[in-house]
């Protein structure tokens, strides 16, 4: 591949990314986004809701892990809708006396839960200082992030975890032992491996583009319904577009 290719795929991509901002932009500014009853089903964020109000009754908190994938390249995707839930559920739980508990396996990522989290404190004019052990880095590596997780999931006392991000194969370690706690396990990656072990050990496994729909279903941005139906509108697109190419291969025009 030389340069002029390179260069090509770059234009491609941006007019790409730039296209779908616009179109963001237009069904948010136009208020056209998908309201939340015409959106399919996931039995999952009910539960995550259900678990955040018996959270707060109950005096216990939910558990953040938001992956070891950084947000530079493809895992920044699914780190930053873990960055959503998380403050969406943090603002949630204001009222409660234990707020949410981040992990991460990325020093940029303990950085933003950290910032998120006492973004959230300052919002809420709370009386007692910002705690920083609510946002962790257990760990540098895949391994080393999920043998530091293990303690915060048995010895935290959390009512759920919720597991978004970039994993691999270590977050079956993550998840037996949430479900070992019996508290709610919600769980959801980018990763193709990740995601075959979580529909195999969680409650509720997000499965594909489900993880990406997590802000729009929960109402954490106006933003995020946007989204969706540019996704939509991109998805429909791409396959109109392989299908012609397929007719025009087969007519021998390609």
């Amino acid at each position: 591949m030389d340069l002029a290719d390179i260069d090509i795929a770059g234009s491609v991509g941006f007019v790409f990314i730039l296209a779908f901002l616009l179109l963001c932009l237009v069904f948010a500014v136009l208020k056209r986004q998908q309201h939340a009853a015409e959106l399919r089903d996931i039995p999952a964020f009910n539960r995550l809701i259900r678990a955040l109000g018996l959270a707060v009754e109950a005096g216990k908190r939910l558990h953040f892990s938001i992956g070891q994938g950084g947000i530079l390249g493809m895992p920044g995707g699914s780190a930053v809708i873990g960055l959503a839930v998380m403050e969406r559920f943090a603002r949630a739980a204001s009222a409660s006396d234990r707020p949410p508990l981040a992990t991460s396996g990325e020093a940029a990522l303990s950085i933003l839960a950290r910032d998120t989290l006492r973004g959230v404190h300052r919002t809420i004019t709370a009386t007692t200082p910002f705690d920083p052990q609510l946002s962790l880095l257990t760990g540098l590596t895949p391994f080393s992030y999920a043998a530091g997780v293990l303690p915060v999931i048995l010895d935290e006392q959390a009512s759920g975890h919720v597991f978004a991000g970039h994993f691999g194969s270590e977050v079956a370690l993550l998840s037996d032992a949430a479900e070992r706690t019996g508290g709610l396990t919600l769980a959801g990656s980018d990763n193709l491996t990740a995601q075959a072990v979580v529909y195999a050990t969680t409650q509720e496994p997000l499965i594909g583009e489900e993880l990406f729909a997590a802000g729009a279903y929960l109402k954490a941005n106006p933003m995020h319904l946007a989204s969706l139906r540019t996704q939509d509108i991109f998805r429909w697109g791409l396959v109109i577009i392989l299908l012609g190419g397929s007719i025009l291969k087969l007519a021998g025009l390609l």
